[in-house]
C-alpha cells in the first residue's frame, strides 16, 4: 500500500524523512483487514516496527482535518522495556505525528519524575514509557487513561523476560474496555500469548519473520578461540573490520568495565553502556557514537536494547548469548532497514558444542572461521588505505606547495613510506593469537589416545583432588575441551592425565600463558609410565615423579601439614566428602 493513501499530515512526514515505500511490517498494519482491530504483530528488531504502530494506532488518534483532537488525558500510550527504547520511539512518533498537533509526553525511570508529571498535567496525546514509571505515575494519579484508545506493547516478550508483568497488567486493567491493543513482540512464548488471550480482542495476527530467524541482512560468523584470548579476538575483529560502528555484548556490568577500561588503554574510542550507568552518562555515550567521536559501544544485554544507530555495522558477541532469543536481540541491532550488518559470535573451545545446538535452534546458518591473524588485519589496511589515497581529491594550492617541498628533500617512495607508517601508527596494534587450530575432538569413542602424552599436577588426594574440579581446571589452563583430556589418575600426593600426543605441544604452550605467580597449581610434562613409577612408590621408591609439594609446615592448629595452607580448600569450592570441616 502505498503512503499516499495515509492522512497528509503523515505521508507528508514520511516523504520528509526518505520513506518511499513501506516495509512488511508496515503495509501489512495498513492493510484493511487491520484497521481497527488489536493486532499480535510478530516483526523482526529494526524492521521498522515503530513507525508501523504509529501508523497503524492513527485512525484512533487523527481526526478528518489530519488534527488530533485536543485533552488533558492521552489518547495513546507506548510501552516499551528500556530507556533507550522508549526515548527512540518518542524520536520516531515526534517526527511522525508533528504536523498533526500531537503533544508526545516521555516518562521513563532515571528522569526527573516530577517534570514528567508536570507535563503529563498539561495534556499529553500520546504518552510513551517504561512499565515501572508509567506505573508509579499511575499510581500517584498523575497519569489518567480513562480517555485512552490505543495501547501498544513494543518488545512485549523482552518486558516479560523482565518482569514487567505485574507492572503491565495494572497500567492495562486502568484502559478502558474498549481500546485496542497492539501487541509486537519478535517472538511469542506462551507468556504473551496469555497476555494477550486476557486483553485483546479477535486480535489479527500479523508475522514478518523469515524462516531464518537471523535477519537476512545480517552474515553470522563463529569464531572458536581459547579461552584467554577472547579479549585479543575481539581486538583483531574490531581492527580487521574497521566498522565505522561497532557493538560488543558482555553478560555482566563488571565485564563492560573490564572490557572497555582495555580498549581504551589500547587506543580505541569506546564507551560503555550497562545499568550502573546513569541516564545522563548514557545519553551522552549515545551522542558519542552519533557524532562519530566514538566507534565502539561496550554494553550489556539490557542496556543495549532498542538503541538504533544508522552507523553500526558490527555486532560482537563477546559473551555467549544466553539463548537464541538474546542472540536474535543482539544481532539486530546491526542489518536494520536494508543496510547491511555482520554479527561475530566469539566461542571458547569448551563451549563450541552448546553454540553449534543454539544456531541449530534458531535456524542460523552461521559461517565457522578463524579470527583475524595479524597478517590478516595488515593486509585489510593495506587495502584501505590504498583506496582512501587512489580515491578522486581535488588538491589545494597550499597542498599542492607542500607536497613539492616534501619531494624536494625525499624520494617519492620514502614519503609514501612515511605516510603509510603515520597511518598505521595511529590504530592499534593487532594481538598474536594462539595456534588457530584447534583440533576438533571427534565425537563418540575415544579415539586420538593411542599415542598420548602425561602431566602431572601437584595435587592429590590429600588435597581434595577430584575429576569434577580437576577437569574444568585443566579445560581453562591448556584451552582445550573435556574431550581432550585422557585418562586422570589420582595419587595421594599428586595427580596424572594424558593428553594427545598431538596435542601436547600446544596444550603446554597454553600453560604458560596463563600460569599465575600467585597460583599454587602447578602443572608440568611428567617423564616415565605412570603404572610403574605409581607401583614404585608403592613400594617405597622415589619414582620419576617429584616430591609431593609443600610450602608450609605444620599448621598452628596441631593439625596434619596442608601444602596449601587454610585458604586453599575455599578457593577450589570443593571438599572430598567425609573429609575436612
Amino acid at each position: 500500500m502505498p503512503f499516499s493513501k495515509l492522512p497528509p499530515v503523515l505521508a507528508d512526514a514520511l516523504s520528509e524523512r526518505g520513506y518511499a515505500a513501506p516495509t512488511p511490517v508496515q503495509a501489512a498494519v495498513l492493510e484493511s483487514e487491520a484497521e481497527g482491530r488489536d493486532l499480535i504483530v510478530s516483526a523482526q528488531t529494526g524492521s521498522g516496527k515503530t513507525v508501523a504502530f504509529g501508523l497503524a494506532m492513527a485512525g484512533d488518534l487523527l481526526g478528518d482535518d489530519g488534527r488530533i483532537a485536543p485533552g488533558l488525558s492521552p489518547l495513546a500510550l507506548v510501552i516499551a522495556p528500556t530507556r533507550e527504547l522508549a526515548l527512540q520511539v518518542s524520536r520516531e512518533l515526534i517526527w511522525l505525528y508533528g504536523k498533526s498537533g500531537a503533544r508526545i509526553a516521555t516518562c521513563v525511570g532515571g528522569m526527573d519524575a516530577g517534570r514528567e508529571r508536570r507535563t503529563l498535567s498539561h495534556g499529553a496525546q500520546i504518552v510513551v514509557g517504561t512499565p515501572g514509571r508509567l506505573r508509579d505515575h499511575l499510581e500517584r494519579g498523575a497519569l489518567d487513561l480513562s480517555s485512552l484508545r490505543a495501547a501498544v506493547l513494543d518488545e512485549a516478550d523482552e518486558m516479560l523476560d523482565m518482569g514487567f508483568r505485574e507492572d503491565l497488567e495494572e497500567i492495562l486493567d486502568a484502559t478502558p474496555p474498549e481500546r485496542r491493543t497492539l501487541l509486537f513482540s519478535a517472538t511469542m512464548p506462551a507468556p504473551i500469548a496469555a497476555l494477550a488471550r486476557r486483553y485483546q480482542r479477535n486480535a489479527l495476527h500479523i508475522s514478518t519473520m523469515t524462516e531464518q530467524r537471523g535477519h537476512g541482512d545480517i552474515a553470522y560468523q563463529a569464531m572458536a578461540v581459547a579461552p584467554a584470548d577472547i579479549e585479543h579476538a575481539v581486538v583483531n575483529l574490531l581492527r580487521f573490520h574497521e566498522a565505522d560502528t561497532a557493538m560488543l555484548f558482555c553478560a555482566t556490568r563488571e565485564a563492560v568495565r573490564r572490557l572497555h577500561a582495555s580498549l581504551v588503554e589500547r587506543g580505541f574510542t569506546a564507551v560503555a553502556l550497562s545499568g550502573e550507568h546513569s541516564q545522563n552518562e548514557r545519553n551522552h555515550a549515545l551522542q558519542a557514537l552519533r557524532d562519530r567521536r566514538a566507534r565502539v559501544c561496550v554494553a550489556t544485554d539490557v542496556a543495549a536494547r532498542g538503541i538504533d544507530l544508522p552507523t553500526l555495522s558490527l555486532v560482537v558477541h563477546v559473551e555467549i548469548p544466553r539463548d537464541a532469543e538474546t542472540l536474535q536481540h543482539r544481532s539486530g541491532r546491526t542489518g536494520r532497514a536494508g543496510r547491511k550488518g555482520t554479527a561475530v559470535l566469539i566461542v571458547p573451545y569448551p563451549r563450541r558444542r552448546r553454540v553449534e545446538s543454539m544456531l541449530r535452534g534458531a535456524r542460523i546458518q552461521a559461517e565457522w572461521t578463524s579470527p583475524p591473524s595479524v597478517e590478516d588485519i595488515r593486509e585489510a589496511d593495506s587495502e584501505r588505505l590504498m583506496t582512501a589515497l587512489l580515491a578522486p581529491v581535488e588538491f589545494s594550492e597550499q597542498d599542492q606547495a607542500l607536497a613539492a617541498r616534501l619531494l624536494e628533500q625525499r624520494s617519492a617512495q620514502d614519503i609514501a613510506a612515511a605516510l603509510v607508517h603515520a597511518h598505521r601508527a595511529r590504530m592499534p596494534e593487532p594481538e598474536e593469537l594462539l595456534a588457530s587450530d584447534a583440533p576438533q575432538a571427534p565425537r563418540g569413542p575415544r579415539p586420538g589416545f593411542e599415542d598420548t602424552k602425561w602431566f602431572r599436577l601437584n595435587v592429590g588426594r590429600r588435597q581434595n583432588a577430584d575429576p569434577r574440579w580437576i577437569l574444568p581446571l585443566l579445560c581453562r589452563r591448556g584451552h582445550v575441551s573435556r574431550g581432550e583430556i585422557g585418562a586422570i589418575r589420582i595419587a595421594t600426593h599428586e595427580t596424572l592425565f594424558e593428553v594427545p600426543a598431538a596435542l601436547a605441544a600446544r596444550f603446554q604452550d597454553a600453560l604458560r600463558r596463563t600460569a599465575d605467580a600467585d597460583d599454587e597449581v602447578d602443572i608440568q610434562p611428567f617423564e616415565g609410565k605412570p603404572r610403574e613409577d605409581a607401583r614404585q612408590r608403592r613400594k617405597g621408591g622415589s619414582g620419576h615423579g617429584p616430591k609431593p609439594f609443600r610450602k608450609h609446615g605444620p599448621r598452628q592448629d596441631g593439625g596434619k601439614p596442608g601444602p596449601h595452607g587454610e585458604g586453599r580448600k575455599k578457593a577450589w569450592g570443593h571438599k572430598k566428602p567425609g573429609r575436612g570441616k
